[in-house]
Formats: structure tokens, sequence, C-alpha cells
């Protein structure tokens, strides 16, 4: 069994200073701090960029997978079972689900990070990486592909991870659905068929710029109109409830969409789907109307990559397009 570690940055690598903690530690003293990894695999570990997550830009998510993705594909001696890459956790759903979506890893891939940085009382980091590395092994053992994160013994697919906590140990779930799996002292028990969850797009660029715009209370269309006049290829729009806005947004969006700049509606809420189902000047059925497509069970920030890489993807795509790459987005 081998597994490659790419390490990225973030809290499992940061260290306290003077001006804020940032990363510090390399991949290697990642590996070394849990000699328990080698009982389960032989790994190499390579630094693909040493950054907090909540930095991360588009340049250095497309090299990270550009190298899962040469990785995964590789044969011979080149090849690995399984990839683990350390990413700090603000942003880290983020990232597996583009792997999951642009990359379509068939040998399984697991993200895992911190909530405790190696400097502080009990580091969470060295738990995680062992689960992630323990993981790996299983699924590789059933042929499983797909982008997961490893966290706190549990393993969330990237179609539903989320972030819910800022500091608790145990900050992710699996949003309407619960853990591909979970780690404990006696193996990886595996509640659902590990896979990609996700429907892939024939895109890797992240060159398309798309901004998310939030509604609520007293919420005005200015910022919409900021981002069009800023150059904006399209919007995320993080509406209320089932994926309604205010009417000043709802009035907005609209001349963003007759102006060629498609919108997607995704909820605040943590789970549940987007549905059309409201009338109204800013109720979904306008929105609808107006020709802004429904992002389903996305999250904001996953419905901002998805547009992204369909805006890639596809030349000008119209509305049907548009729907058609939202629609149900699952394997």
């Amino acid at each position: 069994m081998h597994v490659t570690v790419l390490s990225t940055g973030g809290t499992i690598a940061s260290t306290a200073a003077e001006d804020g903690a940032h990363p510090t530690k390399r991949g290697q003293d990642l590996v070394a701090a849990v000699p328990e990894l080698k009982e389960y695999a032989s790994l190499t570990v390579e630094e693909v960029a040493r950054v907090p997550s909540y930095e991360m830009d588009a340049e250095t998510l497309e090299t990270i997978g550009e190298r899962v993705r040469a990785i995964t594909d590789a044969d011979g001696s080149d090849a690995a079972d399984a990839v683990v890459v350390t990413h700090g956790t603000d942003t880290m759903e983020e990232t597996a689900y583009y792997l999951d979506v642009a990359v379509q890893p068939e040998t399984p891939v697991f993200l895992t990070g911190a909530q405790r940085r190696p400097d502080e009382v009990s580091p969470d980091g060295p738990a995680n990486l062992l689960t992630a590395v323990r993981a790996g092994r299983a699924f590789a053992d059933r042929g499983a592909g797909g982008t997961f994160v490893a966290f706190d013994e549990a393993i969330h697919a990237a179609r539903t991870a989320t972030k819910v906590h800022t500091s608790r140990l145990d900050a992710f779930r699996s949003r309407d659905a619960g853990p591909v799996a979970t780690v404990d002292r006696e193996g990886v028990t595996i509640h659902r068929p590990p896979q990609r969850e996700t429907r892939p797009l024939p895109a890797t660029s992240l060159e398309p710029a798309v901004r998310t715009i939030k509604s609520g209370s007293c919420a005005t269309g200015e910022l919409v109109e900021a981002a069009v006049e800023r150059g904006a290829d399209g919007l995320v729009i993080e509406g209320t409830g089932l994926g309604n806005a205010t009417a000043g947004i709802a009035d907005a969006v609209r001349a963003a969409i007759d102006d060629g700049i498609p919108a997607v509606v995704t909820s605040r809420c943590l789970e549940g789907r987007t549905t059309p189902v409201y009338g109204g000047v800013g109720g979904g059925q306008r929105l609808r109307a107006h020709g802004a497509v429904f992002a389903g069970g996305l999250s904001a920030q996953q419905a901002r990559i998805r547009l992204t890489l369909a805006l890639e993807a596809f030349d000008d795509p119209d509305v049907s397009t548009l729907r058609s790459a939202f629609a149900d987005d699952a394997a």
C-alpha cells in the first residue's frame, strides 16, 4: 500500500509567531510526527504549497488539481494507491469539491488538516492524518475513487462535506447525509459505497470571475450591480429559505441576466434543496422566470466553483445548458 501525501499548509502546518500563526512546517515534518503511519502504508511526501487556506487562490488550487491528476493517472513506480492532501480547514471543502468535479480521481483522495496547531496542547493534526491514511488503505482495497474529507475519525464525501464549527475538533459534517465511513481503534467502518458523488465537468480552469451575493433582510441590489460593473462573468445568489431574495436583489439579477450574465441561486440554509416555489418580486418562481438557475442542494461555495467550471467548459452557455450542468449534481 503506497500513499502520496501532498502538503499545502494550513493549521496542521502552522506555528505561532508575533504577527500571528502561519504555516511553517513541511509535509515531511507532519509525517515524521506520526510514526504509526508506517504500519499502514509506505509514503511519499511532496510540498505543493505552504499557505493558510483562507488565502487559497485559483492558481494554487489548479496546481493542487494538476498534481492530484498526475499522481492518480500514473502507472508503475509513480503510482499511488491513495492520495492525502494536508490542507487548511477554512476552504478545505472547496478544494475537495473542485477535485471531485474537475479532476475526477479514480484513486481515493483525502483532504485532512487540524483545528489545533502542532504547538498547541493536544493538536489533532496527527490523529487526522492517521485517519486519512487508514481510510485510504480501506478504500483502496475496495477499488474506490473520489474525493473525501477525513476529520475527527469520520470520512465525508466531497459532495456533502462542510465546515460547521470555527474551532471544535469535530468541525466537519455531511450535509443531508451521514459520513461515508468512520474510523476507530478496531478499523474503518464503511457506511455506504465510497465513490465520487458529484457529476464531473470537462474543465479545470478557474479563470471566469464568479461573484457571490448574500440575501437577507433589507439587502439591496447594489452589490449585484457592483459585481456586474466590475466585470463579473457569473453570479451566485445565496438566497433565503428555498431560494428567495429581496426585491432589490431580484431586480438587479434580472438586469444582469438580461445583459448575458448567468445567475445561480443557492440557500443560506445548511441543509435542504433550493426549489422555486414562491412568487412575489424576489420569490424563487420569479427568479427562475428571469432565467436564474437553481443549484439544488449545493452550498454557495460549491455553486461558485461549479458555475466557474461550467463557464469554462461551455462556450457562452445558455440557461438550458447551465440548468443541465446543475441538475441533480450526483454521479
